[in-house]
């Protein structure tokens, strides 16, 4: 990376590194992710001045005060309305979201599924750790049917949210899972969601082991992940299993299902096209486990491009400039209708 001089500048961890003490639960999952996020922005070739870090109010949401970077510790739920403001006015700058689902999926429901829709350039990271974990354990959007809290106390009755489907569901540009048992895999992740163009949506499933604790263990232990954890990647058979005894297959209703190689043979396998122009392959994916506890995908269900809402309102913009003159602020708030009071 090069300053305005020339000379060349190389960055490491500890330039995205604050000052300020780290202060989660000891144990908590935001600690791995943390130090994935810190670990890639030397990587990308972005100085820390040209990122914005946004969150909303949660366990996740304190991300912002551990990155040296820009960063706003916004309200309840607004984060990606908040962060959208930030890249229509400033598109030059790199601009991440961070929350939890009970913040991204509850009272912030409505932002996130429009900050999607509208594809606006955003790194939308949500932790998913299915609990809400600064208010002391309360279920969350996320939680499992029958799940009993302080707030469900004969266990909780709501159908819980699948992320990914919600993402697809509000046509997502780009739309990914992953875990934070596997910094790589994290890593590899946030810098592919990095280089999209438009509204990069991420799930991290994340331990909470103080209200939570082990909500993944039947896929995310080191036994488990062979048989548990369906890796996506594009232009491949899905497969996997500690012997890739298993495939995923698509039948005639449309639907993925499991199967033994065994038993339909390697051509029958579905081959991941995380490109494809309609959301419905990825979608299917995304409803082969309803819960973390049966074989879960990862990695990438859906990259594709299209104009962002960003760079389509900065040409209405100039498109208007054009068209009026200077396009002068004062010009506009004194055209016509107007109105003479008094």
């Amino acid at each position: 990376m090069s300053e305005g001089n020339g000379a060349q500048v190389k960055l490491a961890r500890k330039d995205f590194q604050s000052d300020q003490e780290v202060r989660w639960c000891p144990g908590c999952g935001d600690y791995g992710i943390l130090t994935a996020i810190q670990m890639l922005m030397p990587e990308l070739g972005v100085r820390p001045e040209e990122m914005v870090f946004v969150s909303g109010i949660g366990c996740a949401a304190r991300l912002p005060y551990y990155m040296n970077t820009y960063g706003i510790h916004s309200i309840h739920g607004r984060a990606p309305a908040i962060a959208s403001g930030v890249a229509l006015a400033r598109p030059d700058l790199h601009v991440w979201v961070i929350g939890g689902d009970g913040d991204m999926l509850s009272i912030g429901g409505n932002h996130l599924i429009h900050a999607l829709r509208r594809n606006v350039n955003l790194k939308i990271l949500m932790f998913n750790n299915q609990i809400y974990g600064l208010t002391k354990g309360q279920y969350s959007p996320t939680s499992e049917l029958g799940k009993v809290t302080k707030s469900t106390p004969f266990g909780s009755l709501d159908q819980p949210f699948n992320p990914v489907s919600v993402a697809l569901g509000a046509e997502a540009s780009f739309v990914a899972r992953t875990h934070d048992m596997d910094r790589k895999h994290m890593t590899e992740i946030f810098r592919r969601a990095h280089e999209h163009r438009g509204a990069s949506f991420v799930e991290v499933y994340q331990n909470c082991n103080v209200f939570n604790d082990g909500a993944f263990d039947t896929i995310l232990t080191k036994d488990a992940r062979p048989n548990m954890l369906i890796d996506l990647h594009h232009g491949e058979q899905i497969r996997f299993g500690d012997e890739q005894q298993f495939g995923v297959v698509m039948n005639e209703y449309g639907e993925a299902k499991i199967v033994n190689v065994a038993d339909v043979g390697e051509a029958a396998l579905l081959v991941h096209d995380e490109a494809r122009p309609d959301p419905t392959l990825a979608f299917a994916l995304s409803r082969l486990a309803d819960q973390p506890t049966t074989p879960t995908p990862v990695g990438v269900f859906r990259a594709v491009q299209r104009p962002t809402y960003d760079s389509e309102m900065q040409r209405q913009l100039a498109e208007a400039s054009e068209k009026s003159g200077l396009g002068e602020l004062d010009a506009l708030l004194r055209s016509a209708p107007t109105w003479s009071v008094g």
